[in-house]
């Protein structure tokens, strides 16, 4: 009886670590399994999008070559070593500069108000009806959905060069894109002030105005600065098609191979969006805590 006893936790133990052994074995082979069928949808997509390992490596000295070009004057000399001659322009792009921010803001606060307008009639928790909402939420995918610079083209060929084009791209890509992070900010909301309100009686709109929109206005105002700081990117290369700002400038320098150029307004680009991401940052930091700057 004694000896049955002793023997009996060491079957035990033993049943145990053979079926902790069996799951750990599961568990890697779910893992294998998962990394082969990643590595294997990996290769199809690169072989779908004519990806060649053997091009990128034949000219990927051609790639470093160019960076060393745009880092050298006409004279031969480093960039660095005559700011002065680096820098001629700085005047004329800094003015373009101006024209890209003010292309981004304007673009920003115009699609801000048309999200603010259409949200509500997207999310599913206000808007009043539901092929209302199907038709908004159809309306803002197809705004966010087209790229922004697709837009510029189509807004240059109908209105002309310059940053009305620009305006009117970002200003739609915005609507579509804030309209989404509004409505989903909304459906979030707690709805039981919306309950305590319409009780007494209050139609949709009073609804929205004291029970909605005090829980929300901040993660709007969130959103719209960090779309401010996603849309100076974009402003920054509408000037490719002609939509206006320092995309202008940088396009006729690559095309007629101004090198140093390239590399001066490449340089005032990335400065530019460097401090506005930081400051708008800082920004909603200070206004809406933490969570909100991440």
């Amino acid at each position: 009886m004694t000896v049955a006893v002793s023997i009996l936790p060491e079957q035990q133990l033993a049943a145990l670590n053979a079926a902790y052994n069996k799951a750990v074995l599961r568990k890697r082979l779910r893992l294998l399994l998962g990394a082969a069928i990643f590595a294997a949808a990996l290769l199809l997509a690169a072989i779908g999008a004519e990806v060649n390992l053997r091009t990128l490596f034949t000219y990927f000295g051609n790639f470093l070559s160019y960076f060393d070009r745009i880092l050298t004057l006409d004279s031969g000399q480093r960039v660095w070593t005559d700011v002065g001659e680096w820098l001629w322009g700085w005047r004329k792009w800094l003015k373009m500069l101006g024209e890209t921010l003010l292309i981004s803001y304007v673009g920003t606060l115009i699609g801000a108000i048309f999200a603010f307008a259409l949200n509500f009639f997207a999310a599913e928790n206000t808007s009043p009806r539901p092929w209302l909402r199907f038709v908004v939420r159809r309306l803002l995918e197809f705004a966010r959905t087209v790229p922004g610079i697709v837009f510029a083209l189509i807004f240059v060929i109908a209105f002309g060069l310059g940053p009305m084009a620009g305006v009117l791209a970002i200003a739609i890509h915005s609507t579509g894109a804030l309209g989404k992070l509004f409505s989903e900010i909304v459906e979030n909301a707690d709805m039981k002030p919306v309950e305590g309100i319409r009780s007494t009686g209050a139609s949709w709109l009073s609804c929205i105005r004291f029970a909605i929109l005090p829980q929300v206005t901040a993660g709007y105002a969130s959103y719209a600065l960090l779309r401010f700081e996603v849309n100076v990117r974009e402003a920054s290369v509408m000037g490719f098609v002609g939509a206006g700002g320092i995309g202008q400038e940088l396009v006729v320098a690559i095309r007629k191979f101004y090198y140093s150029d390239v590399s001066a307004i490449l340089l005032l680009i990335i400065v530019t969006v460097f401090m506005i991401d930081i400051s708008t940052g800082w920004l909603r930091g200070r206004l809406f805590g933490k969570e909100a700057r991440t």
